[in-house]
C-alpha cells in the first residue's frame, strides 16, 4: 500500500484521479490530505472539515473483472468496511444512513464519494474518498447533525490510527465482493441501515411529508425500497427523499 500525504489540496479525489490518469499506480494507493480547499461529497454538495483535526482520505482499489450493473454491492462493502473500522474504536449506535453515511447516536461522523473508472461495461477501478470527523469538536451552524469520533467518545483518537483500520476493513470487504458475496453483502448493509423497518417521517422532493418505513434497498439501480402508510412500495434515488 502507498500513503501519498499532503499539506492542502482542493480534493483528494481529484488529486487521486489525475495521478491515475497521468501515471500507474497499485490499488490501495490512498491520498491523504491535511485540508481541502474544495472537498466535495455527494451530487455536488461541499464537505466541510477543519484543517488537522479529521481524515481526509481517497483511495485507488482495482478490479479485474468487475461488471457496473454489480457497482451497489461495492456500494455496501465499503459503507460496511469503514463501519466496522468504526466499530473498532468504541463508537456509540453506529449506523449506515442510505446510501453510506456513517451516524453514531444518530450523528454524521463520516462521509463517502465513490467514483468508478470504467471500460466498456466494467469497473476498471474506483476512487473511494472518505472523509471522517476525528477530533474537530466544533462544527458549522448548518450542520446540526454533525459529529465527531472526539465528541462521542470523549477523547483525540490518533487519525493514522482510524485510516489504518479502515484500509484493513476495506481490503477485507473488496475480497468479499470479488468472491461474489453479494446476498452476504447486502444482510450485513441492510442490517445496520438506519431507520430500517421502523415507522419514520420522510420527506420528497416536493415537499411533501409522509410516513413509511425502510425495508432495504433495490440492488439493481440502489434506490431505497421505502413502504408507505398505505402499505404501497416506492422507490427513492440519491436526492428524492429526505430523513426527519
Amino acid at each position: 500500500m502507498n500513503i501519498i500525504k499532503l499539506d492542502a489540496t482542493e480534493s483528494t479525489n481529484s488529486f487521486l484521479k489525475e495521478l491515475s490518469v497521468n501515471s500507474t499506480i497499485s490499488s490501495y494507493t490512498v491520498v491523504v490530505a491535511n485540508k481541502q480547499t474544495s472537498g466535495r461529497g455527494q451530487m455536488n454538495t461541499t464537505w466541510v472539515s477543519e484543517a488537522n483535526k479529521n481524515l481526509l482520505c481517497s483511495v485507488y482499489i482495482t478490479f479485474d473483472d468487475f461488471p457496473i450493473h454489480q457497482q451497489v454491492y461495492l456500494n455496501f462493502a465499503i459503507a460496511i468496511a469503514i463501519h466496522e473500522a468504526l466499530l473498532t474504536l468504541k463508537l456509540p449506535n453506529l449506523e449506515i444512513k442510505w446510501p453510506n453515511d456513517i451516524l453514531s447516536d444518530k450523528k454524521k461522523i463520516c462521509g463517502i464519494l465513490v467514483e468508478n473508472i470504467l471500460k466498456g461495461n466494467k469497473i476498471m477501478a474506483s476512487i473511494v474518498g472518505i472523509g471522517v470527523n476525528v477530533n474537530q469538536e466544533k462544527f458549522p451552524e448548518d450542520l446540526p447533525n454533525a459529529s465527531s469520533i472526539k465528541n462521542c467518545v470523549g477523547k483525540e483518537v490518533e487519525i493514522d490510527e482510524v485510516l489504518a483500520h479502515i484500509i484493513a476493513q476495506l481490503k477485507n470487504k473488496i475480497a468479499l465482493l470479488e468472491s461474489k458475496k453479494y446476498v452476504l453483502l447486502q444482510k450485513e448493509y441492510e442490517s445496520i441501515l438506519h431507520k430500517k423497518n421502523v415507522p419514520s417521517m420522510f420527506k420528497d422532493t416536493e415537499n411533501v411529508l409522509f410516513m413509511g418505513k425502510i425495508l432495504g434497498v433495490n440492488t439493481i439501480n440502489g434506490n431505497l425500497r421505502i413502504e408507505l402508510a398505505d402499505e404501497t412500495i416506492k422507490e427513492f434515488g440519491l436526492k428524492e427523499v429526505s430523513f426527519l
